[in-house]
């Protein structure tokens, strides 16, 4: 028996977000279904709705999900009816990348997030018996949580407190996660050391603030929006730099004295890679989370011993770091409460376009007032 369900529909590119009547399948043995409190906006959203990912047209959307647990398959062990839960991104759970706690660069990442399917091609929701409108596409990181319910599996699903807001937690299963996660497990940065951040939108944000929890000696924001160095400055930043206005390697190496350790790159922009290359210290290390279509990286220019790494998910096993999250939220030493505005779920559209022009950094949407 299908489940009725109100999904948000990227019906065709840059189209606006039709929410319609769906119908979801029930879980399987190895899912779970979640009836969705609220989901974060992300710009990885944004780059499907716009096509700058190739996932197929018409999907639901949403992968920042958190609600609570109405059902579960036979298989599932770890959750139960009535838990709380975040979503966060899907993994086959059997490669190599997966069997050695390195889930966010699975083999099959790119099936299990973006194809629209699940692994095994099938899709678990569907319009209304009789619709003549294009078949529907789901699973979007095994969740497409722009809906009052979704499938996911236990992969994907992190138990939390019952006593959080849910709708205050949602957006920790991508961006913050993510951030937080270049600082705190990729670069495993400690107290003492520096750290660039190019681009304080949620993610860079999310990074300031892991710095800022394990005592970084500098934290420098980049940006070209004053009113969101002003707030990194807030959440931990001992440095702003607007490149309008200076030469980013330069200043980097005049605050820091010899470059940073660390640069992590969220803006997208590809001549911030020089920047980078040209404020990094030795031994240092650049990541990204988001290439720009011409990005460069000159090796003769490379500080010696230097690693550029891409980086996927913040390197983060959701089940333990989500919890690890929670846990410096509630000692006062990730406040990503000051990043979000929250939005009616009808009110979609708004909050993609508030987004895009910079009014807001973190987006939730609401399924219920």
């Amino acid at each position: 028996m299908s489940i009725k369900i109100s999904a948000a529909v990227a019906e065709a590119k840059g189209e606006p977000f039709q929410i319609q009547d769906l119908e979801l399948d029930e879980p399987r043995a190895d899912e779970v279904l979640v009836r969705i409190v609220a989901c974060g906006v992300c710009q990885t959203d944004a780059h499907v709705w716009h096509q700058r990912l190739p996932t197929a047209l018409p999907i639901v959307l949403g992968h920042e999900g958190s609600g609570i647990v109405e059902r579960v398959g036979v298989a599932v062990t770890s959750l139960k009816p009535g838990d709380h839960v975040v979503l966060s991104y899907q993994a086959c759970g059997h490669c190599q990348p997966c069997l050695k706690a390195h889930s966010p660069y699975c083999d099959h990442q790119a099936e299990v997030n973006f194809s629209g399917a699940r692994l095994d091609g099938t899709i678990g929701v569907h319009r209304p018996a009789g619709s003549q409108a294009p078949a529907v596409r789901g699973h979007f990181f095994g969740q497409s949580s722009f809906a009052t319910y979704a499938l996911t599996t236990e992969r994907n699903t992190v138990k939390v407190p019952v006593d959080m807001p849910l709708e205050l937690l949602a957006p920790l299963g991508c961006g913050l996660q993510t951030g937080a996660g270049a600082v705190l497990n990729t670069f495993k940065m400690t107290a003492g050391e520096t750290l660039a951040v190019f681009g304080v939108g949620a993610v860079g944000l999310a990074a300031i603030m892991a710095a800022n929890a394990i005592a970084a000696r500098a934290i420098i924001a980049v940006d070209v929006n004053e009113a969101r160095l002003t707030l990194a400055r807030e959440l931990g930043a001992t440095h702003t730099i607007n490149p309008m206005e200076q030469d980013v390697g330069e200043a980097l190496r005049a605050i820091t004295g010899r470059g940073v350790n660390y640069v992590f790159e969220t803006s997208g922009r590809s001549e911030m890679l020089a920047h980078a290359l040209k404020g990094l210290a030795t031994l240092g290390q650049i990541g990204f989370v988001a290439p720009g279509p011409h990005g460069v990286v000159e090796l003769l220019k490379l500080s010696p011993g230097a690693l550029v790494r891409f980086i996927i998910q913040g390197d983060a096993v959701p089940q333990l770091f989500i919890p690890e999250l929670i846990r410096l939220y509630r000692s006062g030493r990730f406040p990503f409460d000051r990043l979000v505005r929250y939005y009616p779920f009808e009110k979609i559209n708004e909050a993609f376009a508030d987004s895009a022009r910079g009014e807001v950094i973190k987006p939730i949407l609401r399924m219920t007032s």
